[in-house]
């Protein structure tokens, strides 16, 4: 089974991936993190990609559809967090699964409110040296800017500020209401209240994958 999860930045898709990923054996390829692995170790991708990043902009369909080109699996169930973002990427994912003798089984779209959205992005600070993600409202650490597992510094990631958020919900808005149009017309999209808990929301996504396909 092969899923899409859609949605603005925060709206908990890639805490739903990994629950999947962790509880029914799903492989989650997240866009970001993958970008974001390549940015840290300075690969010629990650040096073109962090320009676009830094600023909240879409990275170039060109890079984003290599890149998952290599990671996809040939067997398995996987989830596709972040991807695709535009028409031309999902006519490229229908061009690799038809070439591997796949088809999408269905696409998950998170909703929520962008004022949430802001608030969750804007608070969180992630470890400069072991990653741990923390919320300065909802999971402080217990010494203010220090990592709770290791003592690292906590930094507030650039694509993270409230300017550089309202402008990458405003680029969701644009790119990528013509992708969810494009996924209804097929009958595959089923929307989802990303306001509900973590474990609601679980339950509501596997009864869905349960459900066939």
């Amino acid at each position: 089974m092969i899923l899409v999860f859609i949605g603005p930045p925060g709206a908990g898709k890639g805490t739903q991936a990994k629950l999947l990923s962790q509880r029914m054996g799903f492989l989650h390829l997240s866009t970001g993190d993958i970008l974001r692995e390549a940015v840290k170790k300075q690969t010629p991708l990650g040096i073109n990609a962090k320009e676009y990043m830094d600023r909240g902009e879409l990275v170039p369909d060109s890079l984003i559809i290599a890149l998952i080109e290599e990671h996809l699996p040939e067997e398995g169930g996987v989830i596709l967090d972040g991807f695709p973002r535009t028409l031309a990427q999902a006519e490229a994912l229908d061009n690799m699964l038809n070439a591997k003798g796949k088809k999408l089984s269905k696409v998950l779209v998170f909703e929520i409110p962008d004022e949430v959205l802001i608030d969750r992005l804007s608070g969180r600070r992630v470890c400069s040296n072991c990653g741990a993600v923390y919320h300065i409202k909802y999971n402080p650490p217990r010494r203010d800017g220090i990592c709770d597992l290791c003592g690292g510094t906590l930094v507030q990631r650039e694509d993270d500020k409230e300017s550089v958020v309202r402008n990458r919900l405003e680029v969701y808005r644009r790119q990528t209401q013509p992708l969810i149009d494009f996924y209804k017309k097929k009958g595959i999209i089923y929307n989802l209240d990303a306001t509900k808990g973590v474990e609601e929301l679980f339950s509501e996504i596997e009864g869905i994958i349960k459900d066939g396909g």
